[in-house]
């Protein structure tokens, strides 16, 4: 394996590992829990031989934390070895606190009960002693993914395997109505003959039951909560998905991608932050990317992701004679396509300081030298043609301040603008114009955003909408469409607006938005005439323009 600074995350609502019975780690197969190994092996174990529910004999303490402890031990009925969950509260709780931690540790036994499928540990019974629930459940052999990232990362093959195991879980989960709400390494178990288990449903949520935690209070692990939770919206499916993201990309890239030094900024890093395009993840890249989109709505769903992560983990095909890949057709730019994972784009087709909404989409850009330059004279380079190349009758285009490539018609005539005086960032622009000057294509990139591709597009949306149209024109309509573009969440606004001049026809522009991983808002659009066919001609132009886009974040 290698190790890419795999870390422990922050502990669980319990603060328990999964249960692993001692005589494993012998074996290698586990680690003492660190709070317990302090105390010496020899030592013997308060608790150790007393018998609970009339059948299980306590035998040793596998793991303890602030809500209880859990147990390895043995049903004297049946003659085996279980896990049993000890609970326990601080003395300091009041009556209520007490009994709400008691209803949660039946919740958790209720949940990991009701859901049918073996990457969920099974739940044996459930037991009173004096006021308090008693949690018994087979005896998982193995480690945590958390235990096996100590070591280093793992291959991306290993890690789909795992992530086709634990996504199975989590879809019976929610066929079940249970949310399982704190997904991560520590509450996957790595078990024997290849059973992978997703454990401690300890803070599960399942539907038409009372919420028992506090208002205001906060559940789960932070740096695997997804977006929509930490805004305080109503968890969903596509929440315990998200987390499987992070977990998958921890599992390979050996870091958590939006862990930071406190919880206020990895909180606001879920938001706002731009995924780190994964460096390790191969085949995995596509799934990570989209269990990872910011938006809900826009995640891939467990039916999309669980066939992606099982061609990920199937073992590679053996490779062709080289005389017959010699002969076989290449596809390059279908190889292309999935290398970047997706498209990329910035505001309205216009310039990045408009000073009005209406001028934003069409305003000139200055020439360094107030003239049209040549090709020759551009800072743009053209580059040599790769794999299927550009379309018919297009270039591609290296935009090195930008740090993108982009394809434009070969016939059009380009403009560029420089801005780095701005208080607010630099912003740099490149204009493609059409010989009869009625389209356009614009790519440009503005720096110091603190937003997301889809928090800026909708912000556009709204700021075109409300403004006042220019005089003879009517108010414009928008709408935005959530995407990906190589890897990253992306946006696509659609406006169709007046132009400043009375009397001038609408117009209607599509915009690609996309933040990269310097925090730079990149975007790329088309402008063209509105009327019937605009919207395909349009959705034409961008397309071919994001054939060839490329992002650089070196």
């Amino acid at each position: 394996m290698n190790n890419h600074g795999g870390r422990r995350e922050e502990p669980t609502s319990y603060e328990l590992p999964p249960p692993v019975p001692a005589a494993r780690r012998a074996e290698g197969s586990a680690e003492e829990p660190r709070e317990a190994g302090k105390a010496g092996a020899a030592a013997p174990e308060a608790g150790a031989g007393r018998l609970v529910g009339g059948r299980y004999r306590l035998l040793e303490r596998l793991g303890s934390g602030g809500m209880g402890t859990v147990w390895r031990a043995r049903d004297e009925v049946v003659d085996r070895d279980v896990a049993v969950k000890e609970p326990r509260v601080p003395e300091h709780f009041t009556a209520a606190e007490r009994h709400t931690a008691y209803l949660r540790m039946q919740r958790e036994a209720r949940a990991a009960a009701r859901i049918d499928h073996p990457s969920v540990v099974a739940i044996h019974d459930v037991v009173t002693e004096g006021d308090s629930p008693w949690i018994v459940m087979e005896l998982l052999r193995g480690k945590s993914l958390a235990e096996v990232l100590d070591e280093g990362t793992v291959p991306p093959q290993e890690a789909a395997r795992i992530g086709s195991a634990v996504l199975g879980a989590l879809a019976a989960a929610h066929e079940a109505g249970v949310l399982h709400r704190d997904v991560k390494p520590g509450n996957v178990m790595v078990g024997r003959h290849e059973r992978v288990v997703l454990t401690d449903f300890g803070i599960a949520q399942m539907e038409g039951e009372q919420r028992l935690t506090e208002t205001g209070g906060f559940v789960g692990s932070p740096e695997y909560v997804a977006p929509e939770r930490v805004l305080g919206r109503r968890p969903g499916p596509e929440s315990d998905l998200w987390s499987l993201g992070v977990t998958l990309y921890q599992a390979v890239e050996g870091v958590s991608p939006f862990r930071r030094q406190t919880t206020p900024s990895t909180l606001q890093a879920i938001l706002l932050a731009e995924l780190p395009p994964p460096q390790h993840s191969a085949e995995l890249t596509a799934v990570l990317t989209g269990l990872l989109r910011k938006e809900p709505e826009s995640r891939l769903t467990a039916q999309a992701a669980l066939p992606m992560l099982r061609a990920a983990a199937a073992p590679p095909l053996p490779r062709p004679p080289a005389s017959a890949s010699a002969s076989a057709p290449v596809d390059a730019g279908a190889g292309a396509y999935s290398a970047r994972g997706g498209r990329d784009g910035r505001d309205d087709p216009a310039a990045a300081r408009p000073r009005s909404l209406a001028r934003r989409l069409l305003r000139p850009l200055p020439l360094a030298a107030g003239a049209v330059l040549s090709a020759a004279l551009l800072v743009v380079l053209l580059l040599p043609f790769g794999g299927d190349g550009p379309p018919e009758g297009w270039k591609r285009y290296e935009e090195y301040r930008m740090r993108v490539t982009v394809a434009a018609p070969a016939d059009w005539t380009i403009t560029t603008t420089d801005d780095t005086d701005s208080s607010d960032g630099v912003y740099l622009g490149t204009r493609y114009t059409s010989p009869k000057g009625d389209a356009s294509l614009l790519v440009d990139k503005k720096e110091k955003t603190t937003e997301t591709a889809m928090a800026t597009a909708q912000r556009w949306k709204q700021e075109y909408e409300t403004a006042t149209p220019p005089a003879g024109g009517t108010a414009a309509v928008a709408s935005v469409r959530a995407t990906t573009e190589q890897g990253r969440d992306a946006a696509v606004l659609t406006v169709t607006y007046s132009k400043d001049e009375e009397g001038t026809p609408r117009r209607l522009s599509k915009t690609l938005v996309v933040i990269n991983s310097r925090q730079e808002r990149l975007t790329l659009g088309v402008d063209v005439p509105a009327g019937k066919s605009a919207e395909a001609t349009a959705a034409d132009l961008l397309d071919k323009a994001r054939s060839e886009y490329r992002i650089s974040d070196q």
